[in-house]
């Protein structure tokens, strides 16, 4: 019990939330760091049709709108970007998603073209990378194209990921992983849900299996199969509940073995 409560402490993940007071937290989150840095007037967010991409990207919405009001500074924006590799299957829950958000603009990028480029550049050099290292290639490249739109437009690029992929680190380091800021870092996934639920998104993108869906030996694979664990028990264990104790021993060994993930670079 120890160690779930130390882990819950860095996580900050609360036992119980109500869904417009954290919607509120956020979007103030998100308003208060722009108004503290002035140069900055835009969000961008990359979706991908899923819960998390959907709520960020609702939020970031919110909060634009309410800073043009507050301010009377018609500068500040949101930014969607759509990066698919190739055509994306799912990509009528992308369009659900941009419906519902209604951002300020839209940038569409394949980003096929740059890592199949990428990855010729390394067979040249005797490099052969795995279905797996191509992954986490599309996850890094998307987060390059993020920061390169967040440059040109005096933006901010939002981190999408909840507690319960950063406790099992389920991001790609230096991927999606490498944000400037994360308004749902405290949020366990059934938490982000019931944000959207009273946000009144659509329920087949709050109820999606989530899955990060970066190989292409195993397509649309959901993030639960690779984990062997459920996103239930997960977010049961960040609200301090008592779960079986083979599942909370596997919890906690992953979390140790992702930590670098959530670490800064080494130094000397």
């Amino acid at each position: 019990m120890m160690i779930q409560k130390e882990i819950i402490k860095l996580m900050g993940v609360k036992p119980k939330i109500i869904p417009k007071i954290e919607i509120k937290n956020c979007v103030n989150f998100l308003k208060n760091y722009l108004l503290h840095n002035i140069t900055l007037r835009s969000l961008i967010v990359g979706i991908s049709g899923g819960q998390d991409s959907t709520l960020t990207g609702k939020l970031c919405q919110i909060t634009v709108q309410q800073l043009r009001y507050e301010t009377k500074n018609i500068n500040y924006k949101f930014i969607a970007v759509r990066m698919p590799y190739g055509i994306q299957t799912d990509e009528q829950d992308c369009q659900d998603a941009i419906n519902f958000i209604k951002p300020d603009q839209i940038f569409n990028i394949n980003i096929k073209p740059s890592i199949l480029r990428s990855e010729k550049s390394l067979q040249k050099s005797g490099i052969i990378i795995s279905d797996y290292v191509r992954g986490n290639e599309k996850a890094r490249e998307r987060m390059k194209v993020q920061y390169s739109i967040a440059a040109m437009n005096q933006g901010l690029v939002v981190g999408t990921g909840n507690a319960a992929e950063h406790l099992t680190g389920f991001f790609t380091k230096f991927g999606d992983g490498g944000t400037d800021i994360n308004p749902i870092y405290k949020l366990n996934k059934r938490q982000g849900r019931l944000l959207l639920q009273e946000l009144h998104s659509p329920k087949n993108l709050y109820f999606k299996k989530p899955m990060a869906d970066l190989e292409d030996n195993h397509p649309q694979q959901d993030d639960e199969s690779v984990l062997g664990i459920t996103y239930n028990s997960i977010d049961s264990y960040l609200e301090g509940k008592k779960i079986d104790c083979k599942i909370q021993k596997k919890i906690e060994e992953i979390y140790f073995k992702t930590l670098h993930k959530r670490c800064l670079p080494i130094t000397q």
